[in-house]
């Protein structure tokens, strides 16, 4: 169950994706954050430098396996914008990070990109359960995938 907890730092998320977007990126943005509820490491994507792996999921797991315990990473939880790609979900599983809650699910944003008539990625859409099975995960929350939903019209000229 999301909580207030939950929604503020997925807002922080969210935020971080509009910063990516506004500047020149693709609007996702995650937050990775410790039991004790303090926030450990934050980013956005950087794909626009030619490098499609800069994902912020991505640099939170390998953040995550530099400078945190293998029990310490299992009680995190990632904050994100947008559900996990495939890579990022099995970054997640590898280094061994708990739970991740997500603004917007990746069947909302292949529904969108399709609406739109946006090729999508050049990977299969899955779901992180679909990936990587034992993470626990919860999401979309209707509060926030609108946002998102705006975010991506914007990056695709549309809002």
């Amino acid at each position: 169950m999301v909580d207030e907890t939950d929604l503020r730092h997925l807002r922080r998320a969210v935020e971080l994706a509009a910063e990516g977007l506004d500047a020149g990126d693709e609007p996702f943005g995650s937050v990775l954050v410790g039991a004790d509820g303090a926030v450990l490491f934050e980013d956005r994507n950087r794909v626009a430098g030619g490098d499609a792996t800069q994902h912020p999921e991505f640099a939170i797991a390998r953040w995550a396996a530099e400078h945190l315990s293998s029990e310490d990473r299992a009680a995190t939880t990632v904050y994100t914008s947008g559900e996990h790609c495939p890579m990022c979900s099995a970054a997640h599983a590898w280094v061994g990070l708990g739970r991740i809650v997500y603004a917007s699910s990746t069947e909302q944003l292949v529904g969108w990109l399709r609406e739109w008539g946006v090729p999508g990625a050049p990977v299969r859409p899955l779901s992180i359960t679909e990936v990587a099975p034992a993470v626990p995960v919860e999401g979309p929350v209707a509060a926030l995938a609108e946002e998102v939903r705006g975010l991506h019209a914007r990056l695709h000229g549309l809002g």
